[in-house]
């Protein structure tokens, strides 16, 4: 089976989840509404749903472009990003970039996306354990 923790897993699940939690923003499934899937508990703004979509669609063209040596360091970085993105909204201001964290669920999907890039990048491309 193959692993959801390696640098080009991360690129390629990850770019297909952000592509696709930006379409449903759009279309309003992931909304500021009562009646959206979430309801009013988790929403991204117009801002966030275009960063997501960029940010997938880069995603996934580095896991198939870029040469297998530079994923490590792409997704090293994603995750740092992503850390402090969840740590500023927690602690510091719910707006960054004219983007809205107004909510819990945008810090801890910051921290997690994050700290799931981070585990990622310290792996090997084909490892099962830690690298050395």
């Amino acid at each position: 089976m193959m692993s959801l923790i390696t640098p080009k897993m991360f690129l390629q699940v990850g770019g297909i989840v952000l592509v696709l939690v930006a379409v449903l923003g759009y279309v309003g499934v992931i909304g500021p509404t009562a009646d959206s899937l979430f309801g009013e508990a988790w929403y991204f703004d117009n801002i966030e749903n275009i960063a997501h979509l960029v940010l997938g669609i880069v995603a996934l063209a580095a896991a198939f472009v870029l040469p297998a040596g530079l994923h490590k360091p792409l997704v090293m970085v994603v995750g740092i990003v992503a850390v402090l993105v969840g740590l500023y909204s927690l602690f510091v201001d719910t707006v960054l970039l004219g983007a809205m964290l107004q909510n819990p669920a945008d810090t801890i999907l910051h921290l997690v996306i994050g700290g799931w890039a981070l585990w990622a990048g310290m792996r090997s491309n084909g490892s099962s354990g830690p690298m050395m």
